[in-house]
């Protein structure tokens, strides 16, 4: 390993590094424009100028090699006037317009011509103007102040897949933008704007809100998905302002995808702030008591056979514990968590995660998808994979709808059959699996949310065991969900019990006449005319289908008002956090549900949130261990039966507006609107 003497220390490094990060290593600052840790290197901006002995010029530490012997400098006089030098030139052009820029206070520029500028510039010509872009709903530009980083253009093309940003002309004549105008189609376009060192792209729906210094930060999870994004959520009294992203490497890295930034907007639109209770016809305003009292009413004498209960896409694990206590309680076996009815078990644990873990991609040397289409359902997963397909030697196929994913992928076809042909080895990607040594595959909830998909999940199960995705240290069986309550709600079991009825059952049981009553606990991906013969008690934070439908309505708390627990696509339980008060007389729900308990004469045995979660963790020990992953054992699963021609289809058509909160953004529907015009704002154009 290269060792480098940086001010006097010995500093090792391993190969490949470059001159940087050692200087980092050992404790020296080095400013930095164009470099970046996860793009490729431009080296262009010079502000990481150092001095190396028997170097008759400062080199650029963000480009030059580290190799044994160097002897480097990083804060003599030589590189104070370098740095001196790059900053006035780097300021020639940029305006001065640091007071109404979106950027001030947390920009880069100011920050380094405050520590390494000279003070003042000794240029007196007119600065540039360049004409701003116009790249769609999310991102606004001030291209006069871009200082050609091109680190817009790197992660576009390296970590986006959309070569859409580039640069034309040349030094005082370069602009960066778009080759032939058109808005960046991408569902992880808006990280450039975190990435921009200055100004010149900002946050359009931000713009002229608020400043840094004026925000409370709140670090949480994201539950737009079920990757389980770490971000930050930033407020200003009551109002959320913004979300940005947090580092973790393992999930998301340092990138979000634009809903779980945008749709934050629609968290201040059609919200549920008090209860209603449906009389003549028509819900009405009332009291908790009001509400609580017509339930208990409504459910006097009701046996438990004919009560159900769906759980709902976003809820916290805290909630469902409650929701599942309280119908055990009534006697009720008909609750089920999969609300597009996915078939999936309870048991084993390795049948519903993503085995090989989000980071655990980078290690796989082949991947099969089957009914799923990653880049939709879950961005940060896509990007993994295209990560570890740039890094070469990762052939990827396809079973299922076509669809570009930003990297090389073989299309099997849409038809089941080829699961088939895969898993008795006549088929030309049996080999191709089978000669790989951590092979992996992702089965999607357009394969599993069908008729027979218990039947595809039993066939997926056998293309893993004969084509070695199971070993030692290795699961390469992997089910990508799209619900960020989904896993917990497996892990805590709420499925039919003995003789239950499932999601499908359950409204179709309400439209026969055979269940009096349904909650639905923030549950609105359903086909709720069916329900208009039961007593419908919703509860949630939105004003969305279930609550059209509902006699009852008991307001409660979206993700950022409550403090919860949440399980990602992998098995990790995350704790979200409140960053502001639910408004009105909103609740948590797991405290809604404890009090209902209380009202029907069935309290349920904790009252406060620590006695909760010492309920979950009983019941499902992994939610008691937060960003721990425990590797699954491996048995038996899937159903019996064939598997129908149908071909596979994605669970959804538009990115944009998955749920309740995206559904009452403006800006989500802006981006509907912007990037599929065609199709009604359907399939989020390449999106």
């Amino acid at each position: 390993m290269p060792t480098l003497t940086i001010d006097g220390d010995e500093i090792e490094v391993a190969p490949g590094h470059t001159v940087l990060q050692p200087c980092e290593q050992a404790g020296a600052e080095i400013p930095r424009f164009f470099y970046h840790e996860r793009l490729s290197i431009a080296g262009n901006c010079r502000m990481c100028l150092v001095e190396m002995e028997r170097s008759p010029k400062p080199i650029a530490s963000c480009a030059m090699p580290a190799a044994d012997g160097m002897v480097i400098h990083t804060a003599t006089e030589t590189v104070r006037k370098a740095r001196h030098g790059v900053m006035e030139f780097l300021l020639i052009n940029h305006p001065l317009d640091c007071p109404i820029c979106d950027q001030g206070g947390e920009c880069d520029l100011q920050d380094q011509a405050m520590a390494y500028g000279a003070g003042r510039s000794r240029f007196l010509e007119n600065k540039r103007a360049v004409a701003d872009k116009d790249f769609g709903p999310l991102i606004e530009t001030h291209m006069t102040r871009c200082i050609h980083c091109t680190r817009c253009i790197r992660f576009s093309t390296e970590v986006a897949g959309v070569e859409v940003l580039g640069a034309t002309g040349r030094g005082e004549h370069m602009e960066v933008g778009t080759y032939v105008e058109r808005t960046i189609a991408s569902e992880l376009s808006a990280n450039i704007i975190d990435l921009c060192p200055v100004g010149a792209l900002t946050s359009k729906p931000y713009a002229f809100a608020a400043r840094p210094w004026e925000l409370v930060k709140t670090e949480s999870v994201d539950v737009m998905d079920a990757v389980g994004s770490n971000i930050r959520i930033d407020s200003r009294g009551r109002d959320v302002m913004r979300v940005l992203p947090v580092l973790n490497e393992d999930i998301n890295e340092e990138w979000i995808s634009d809903k779980t930034r945008y749709a934050c907007d629609g968290l201040a639109r059609q919200r549920l702030d008090r209860p209603y209770v449906r009389r003549d016809g028509r819900l009405r305003p009332a009291t908790w008591p009001e509400a609580f009292a017509a339930i208990a009413e409504r459910l006097d004498g009701v046996p438990g056979s004919r009560i159900a209960a769906i759980a709902g896409d976003q809820c916290d694990a805290e909630s469902m514990v409650a929701l599942r206590d309280l119908m055990a309680a009534l006697g009720s076996p008909h609750v089920d968590c999969r609300q597009d009815g996915a078939r999936l078990p309870v048991s084993p644990r390795a049948a519903y995660l993503f085995n090989t873990t989000i980071a655990g991609i980078e290690e796989a040397d082949a991947c099969l998808l089957i009914g799923t289409n990653p880049r939709r359902e879950a961005a940060l997963v896509n990007a993994r994979l295209r990560k570890r397909s740039l890094a070469g030697r990762f052939p990827v196929g396809l079973v299922g709808e076509a669809a570009d994913l930003t990297y090389r992928v073989e299309h099997l076809g849409t038809d089941p059959a080829v699961l088939a042909a895969i898993a008795d080895g006549s088929h030309p990607f049996a080999a191709v699996l089978a000669g790989a040594e951590r092979p992996m595959l992702v089965v999607g909830q357009g394969a599993l949310a069908r008729a027979d998909g218990a039947a595809v999940l039993a066939l997926a199960r056998g293309i893993a065991e004969s084509c070695g995705m199971i070993g030692d240290g290795w699961n390469g069986f992997n089910v990508l969900h799209t619900a960020a309550a989904r896993v917990a709600g497996l892990d805590l079991g709420l499925v039919p019990g003995a003789g239950g009825r499932d999601v499908g059952a359950i409204l179709d049981g309400a439209a026969a006449g055979d269940l009096d009553a349904v909650y639905l606990l923030a549950a609105d991906e359903i086909d709720a005319a069916k329900l208009a013969g039961a007593f419908v008690i919703y509860q949630g934070h939105h004003g969305d289908a279930g609550a059209h439908v509902a006699d009852v309505v008991l307001p409660g708390a979206a993700y950022t008002e409550k403090d919860g627990t949440y399980v990602n696509t992998e098995g990790r339980a995350q704790r979200g956090r409140r960053a502001v008060f639910p408004p009105g007389e909103a609740r948590e729900d797991w405290a809604i549900l404890r009090a209902l308990s209380a009202e029907l004469g069935r309290t349920l045995p904790y009252d406060d949130l620590a006695a909760v979660r010492a309920r979950m963790a009983e019941l499902a020990p992994p939610l008691g261990a937060p960003d721990e992953i425990e590797p699954a054992p491996w048995a038996p699963f899937g159903g019996d039966g064939s598997v129908s021609d149908a071909p596979f289809a994605v669970p959804f058509a538009n990115f944009y507006m998955t749920d309740p909160v995206s559904r009452a953004s403006a800006t989500m529907a802006a981006c509907a609107a912007a990037f599929a015009p065609a199709a009604g704002g359907g399939d989020g154009g390449d999106v």
